[in-house]
């Protein structure tokens, strides 16, 4: 990854934006997942996109990605079965929280149908949320100084999984 965004078409992104790509690069490559060390065309949510996948497995289901935007980035996580995690959520720092309570996830209805596919339905603190997956767990401008939160986030939902004894 380092490689990647020493290329000049990465030049206009900042070195703090770097240095979380890099942290977060090494921190899932630690935990099993890879982005095959590609960043791809970003198409409609930024000029890059770096996804995060399985290593070793031949789905390619995206488990988080990381948008590299003209004067940021993005940190996103696909994330289900909130219900389940929401005391977590409940108890984790706002800048998480905020992806998954604040204003921007909520749901335009933009199918006009009350069983939307796209649409993710949770409780937090016992209020109910309706959001478009396509908004889904944005996490905007992240820090380094925030991985160990996104971290743990992640494991979550994505615990380790121990290997089983031969």
């Amino acid at each position: 990854m380092k490689e990647i965004l020493a290329k000049q078409e990465f030049d206009f992104v900042k070195a703090e934006d770097k240095e979380f790509i890099l942290a977060f690069d090494a921190e899932m490559e630690r935990l099993g997942y890879t982005c095959g060390n590609e960043a791809g065309t970003g198409h409609c949510w930024g000029k890059y996109m770096i996804i995060y996948t399985k290593a070793g497995v031949k789905s390619k289901k995206s488990y988080a990605r990381v948008y590299i935007r003209d004067n940021d980035i993005v940190l996103r996580l696909y994330l289900s079965n909130i219900d389940k995690h929401a005391l977590e959520i409940e108890q984790a720092p706002d800048f998480i929280q905020e992806a998954f309570i604040g204003k921007f996830p909520s749901c335009d209805h933009c199918h006009e149908k009350t069983e939307c596919v796209h649409q993710k339905r949770y409780a937090i603190a016992g209020k109910q949320y309706e959001i478009c997956d396509g908004k889904a767990f944005w996490f905007f401008k992240p820090r380094v100084a925030e991985l160990p939160e996104y971290l743990k986030l992640f494991a979550v939902f994505y615990p380790a999984r121990q290997k089983k004894p031969k």
